[in-house]
């Protein structure tokens, strides 16, 4: 994850970077500058030699990404593919983006570099702009929708879904289907970011009772509309598989968040619990990727159920539910080894989707 910017044209007043314990953003520069970059890019292609690999996944990230402009994403896309295509590895790039800059030029540079775009949007006008407003309060729907339908109409290629954060206040079918339209690969329903300390806006309950209505409606239509991420990985988990997520299942995968400055950060969801909490005393200057995934923080995120509370060892989803996302665990006085603050409603998901798989073997 490369934090080409360091802050925002919006204000979303859930923002995890922004709204939460860890302020560690305000001493980023506002952007990463070319030697950080060229220096980032070099650790990659270390990694990528030293391991073997043919190919690594870059997220352009922020505060927002594009805010660098088209000429500056070009930059970023060419020199970050050069320096890796010396180390015999290709460089696959996706943005993650608010979607408020998605004009033709930027699309164009987009396309041209090969870069996917995934867009954060909450549902309707009034869901999505109850929380992802401009510093002076408007609401963004109408800019994002604008360069959405930009996106899926005339680079449908660069497409690479939907990211929603659930508000259970907002019907859970309205919101699935306001999304449609666009004709989504994929939507990524993500729970608000929280723990023990800070914890949900909503009761225990309310977001597996939203994620299951969805899932009824979703796993109901007479063809797959698109892929809702976190349904698909736990059908898949409950079946038997293996989860690609690192917040469902024993997983063991980690990402690794570069800063502006070069700094290297733990995920972000870990800001939710303290200020400071993201920063591993680590950076590109001074440690390889090999030296980060030997740091005791990232280390933790390999452990699989040894790093898990011994309620969660003991449940009988453990394979399914993995104790959750990370961030999702912290306790205040206690770390990382509780429950996922989200635990009701994983378990009242799960449990939904094996009563719909018993049903629906028996009607087969």
């Amino acid at each position: 994850m490369l934090k080409i910017r360091s802050r925002c044209n919006l204000a979303c007043d859930y923002c995890i970077i922004y709204e939460h314990a860890d302020q560690t953003w305000r001493r980023q520069p506002h952007a990463m500058s070319q030697e950080t970059l060229r220096q980032t890019a070099r650790r990659v292609a270390e990694h990528a030699a030293r391991h073997g690999l043919s190919s690594v996944r870059i997220v352009l990230h922020g505060g927002e990404p594009l805010l660098a402009g088209h000429g500056g994403i070009a930059l970023i896309a060419r020199t970050v593919r050069e320096i890796v295509q010396e180390a015999g590895a290709e460089a696959e790039f996706t943005v993650q983006t608010n979607g408020t800059l998605l004009r033709t030029r930027m699309l164009d540079t987009l396309a041209e570099h090969g870069i996917r775009v995934g867009v954060s949007v909450d549902g309707d006008r009034t869901t999505h702009d109850a929380h992802r407003r401009t510093p002076a309060g408007r609401g963004s729907y109408g800019r994002v929708m604008a360069g959405l339908s930009l996106l899926a109409d005339d680079y449908p290629q660069l497409y690479a879904g939907l990211l929603c954060t659930v508000d259970p206040v907002w019907d859970p079918v309205a919101v699935y289907e306001s999304l449609l339209p666009t004709r989504p690969p994929q939507i990524d329903f993500l729970l608000p970011h929280a723990h023990w300390g800070a914890r949900p806006p909503q009761p225990p309950g309310a977001y597996g009772r939203w994620l299951a209505a969805v899932f009824d409606r979703w796993a109901g239509a007479p063809r797959k509309e698109t892929t809702v991420r976190i349904l698909d990985e736990l059908l898949h988990t409950v079946l038997g598989g293996r989860s690609r997520l690192d917040w469902v299942g024993i997983t063991r995968t980690v990402s690794v968040f570069v800063e502006a400055d070069g700094s290297i950060h733990h995920n972000d969801t870990l800001r939710t619990g303290y200020d400071g909490a993201s920063v591993s005393g680590l950076d590109v200057f001074r440690h390889s990727f090999d030296e980060v995934l030997l740091h005791p923080g990232f280390a933790a995120r390999q452990a699989g159920e040894r790093a898990l509370a011994d309620q969660c060892r003991r449940c009988p989803e453990l394979s399914v539910c993995g104790g959750g996302e990370y961030g999702h665990r912290y306790r205040p006085g206690v770390g990382y080894r509780s429950p996922t603050v989200y635990c009701e409603d994983v378990l009242l998901l799960v449990g939904h989707i094996r009563r719909w798989l018993a049903r629906s073997t028996e009607q087969s």
